[in-house]
């Protein structure tokens, strides 16, 4: 049955069937996976020592024109799957020794998910990775489902987010979002082994000569939430794409002088988590989306 769809902050009422790709994520409403493996470059809270278990959604509601992983957040590639072949897919990864399961751009089929998961017993802990533009309706869809809350905070500036990802009301909608996730999983608790049990990792992407925008993210993260009750990631891995000609203040990595100031500026607000040093911006942290795993 086809669905006209008004699921992510866009509500562009687009017509999407079950495996009939529409709306502004060109995506179906049953969940494309291009790749599900252990991945061992997300925060250590996450990967941990045996790897999180990455299922990459293909399509994507923001597409920022900087995307890493364009290759499918465009909505190219991947498999379409049914419920309970989801369902199955997640208790593959499951058996297979990681300690977490990260659900990476998944907002598009949130019904799909909330279904696969509804009545799964993981024993480990499922993340939501997310670019943290979100309907709060949708996200009450994973109430109960989802442990962990991995959403980026990528613009306090709208004029920047209509720019780069067509999303003027961003800011607020990630800011509502992000207050909704912790509404849901309450503040972070992590075992003996410092493995994020539950609770909200923020995460924020520097983009080069933008260091207002992680300024006030690092500021929502140390005033929206009491102290010490969530986590935060500063990420300097920005790596300039092919097809950035018309945003030629994109073509350069964020400088050593730009991360440094902003490594300083998270210790000052006090804020519990990691930053990444300059070094890890390459294109070797990308995956290959090649359907391993399917």
């Amino acid at each position: 049955m086809d669905m006209l769809c008004t699921l992510c902050p866009r509500r562009c009422a687009a017509e999407r069937g079950a495996e009939k790709p529409g709306g502004f994520c060109r995506s179906p409403l049953l969940p494309t996976v291009a790749r599900a493996a252990a991945h061992y470059g997300e925060e250590p809270c996450i990967a941990g020592r045996n790897g999180t278990g990455a299922v990459f959604f293909t399509g994507c509601n923001l597409r920022c024109v900087f995307c890493q992983n364009r290759t499918i957040s465009r909505g190219g590639g991947g498999r379409t799957l049914k419920v309970d072949e989801l369902r199955a897919l997640l208790l593959r990864l499951r058996d297979s020794g990681v300690d977490s399961i990260d659900l990476v751009t998944g907002a598009h089929y949130i019904p799909a998910i909330a279904e696969a998961l509804s009545g799964l017993t993981l024993g480990v802990p499922v993340v939501w990775n997310s670019s943290g533009y979100e309907s709060c309706d949708a996200l009450r869809m994973l109430e109960g489902l989802v442990q962990v809350y991995m959403p980026d905070y990528k613009y306090s500036d709208p004029i920047a987010a209509k720019k780069y990802s067509a999303a003027s009301d961003y800011p607020e909608v990630a800011r509502a979002a992000i207050r909704e996730m912790f509404r849901q999983v309450g503040p972070v608790e992590l075992d003996e082994n410092g493995l994020l049990r539950r609770g909200v990792l923020i995460r924020h992407l520097i983009l080069p000569g933008r260091l207002e925008d992680a300024r006030d993210a690092i500021d929502f993260a140390a005033d929206a939430f009491p102290k010490g009750s969530v986590l935060f990631s500063l990420m300097s891995q920005y790596t300039p794409m092919p097809g950035l000609e018309a945003y030629p203040e994109l073509q350069r990595r964020v400088s050593l002088e730009e991360n440094d100031a902003l490594i300083h500026y998270m210790r000052v607000r006090g804020l519990d988590g990691w930053w990444q040093e300059s070094a890890a911006a390459t294109e070797t942290e990308i995956p290959a989306f090649d359907l391993t795993g399917l």
